[in-house]
């Protein structure tokens, strides 16, 4: 990876680890599905100009949008309303893993022991987290933050198809395609949207721009960027920055305790997805080596 893709990603890992801080913050004032929904409206507009046709790859684009978008978000920003930011961070990176197996069952990839290995030490150190008493009273949370892991795992499959379109233009989709779903949601499940939109104080507004265009316009943009270029496996073990930045984040500006339980779980479930995206790399290095 170049020098310059390398300080892409650090700064895609800082804009991220910093988000699970904000998203909490903001989440507090507006309620999840109305806080994501106005996240990708803020997308929508400010990416308005890059929507275009897709020839050929629309069926991609829109597997993506509903996975990376409307899921995704969904169900994470659900999950760390309930949780600690702290967790939240860790519980995430799960869509590694989750990743893994989905490249077996769907395109035939052989794993090894040390991978295996990799995925269990991963779920058990999210399993021990779980386990905590602290995390008892916002399990459900915990498993919202799962489901939003797994479907980000299939957008990472998905994205590997993709061909011939841009990182704004696959963003300025997402976004179009998410927000009529999460605008159902919204008023399907919560209530008083223009009331809390009103209402919503200005603090809590830069919240939700922060989470669109730090977090998305430029983090996932740039991560969408980079995965084009370099196997996903490669990209993967460098965005583990995000989580250790998102936890020192949520301990240092919102106060968060840290107990042995989750910090020892933290490090299991982040060793077992850096030796998850290590092996991958050097599978994918041997390949190319073979070549």
């Amino acid at each position: 990876m170049s020098f310059p893709h390398l300080l892409l990603l650090f700064g895609i890992a800082l804009a991220w680890g910093l988000n699970f801080v904000v998203a909490k913050l903001g989440l507090g004032e507006v309620p999840p599905f109305l806080f994501t929904a106005l996240r990708f409206v803020t997308i929508a507009i400010l990416l308005a100009p890059f929507l275009r046709w897709a020839p050929g790859q629309m069926r991609y684009v829109a597997g993506i949008a509903i996975t990376a978008g409307f899921l995704h978000f969904a169900l994470m920003f659900s999950g760390i309303a309930l949780t600690d930011a702290s967790v939240a961070a860790v519980v995430v990176q799960l869509n590694v893993p989750f990743a893994t197996i989905l490249s077996i069952a769907f395109l035939g990839e052989a794993v090894g022991w040390r991978r295996l290995i990799g995925m269990a030490l991963a779920f058990g150190g999210v399993a021990l987290i779980s386990f905590d008493p602290r995390v008892f009273g916002y399990l459900n949370g915990v498993l919202l933050m799962i489901g939003g892991a797994a479907s980000m795992a299939i957008a990472m499959i998905l994205m590997r198809r993709i061909k011939d379109v841009g990182p704004l233009q696959m963003q300025a989709w997402l976004a179009w395609i998410s927000v009529p779903a999460l605008l159902i949601l919204t008023f399907a499940f919560e209530g008083h949207q223009w009331e809390t939109i009103t209402h919503t104080p200005l603090w809590a507004w830069s919240t939700i721009l922060y989470s669109a265009i730090a977090a998305s316009i430029f983090g996932h943009a740039g991560m969408y960027y980079l995965i084009q270029r370099y196997e996903v496996s490669l990209v993967g073990p460098l965005t583990l920055l995000a989580p250790v930045c998102g936890i020192l984040f949520s301990v240092w500006l919102l106060g968060e305790g840290m107990t042995w339980r989750i910090a020892i779980g933290a490090i299991i479930t982040l060793g077992g997805v850096a030796i998850v995206a290590a092996r991958q790399s050097s599978a994918a290095g041997e390949e190319l080596e073979a070549v």
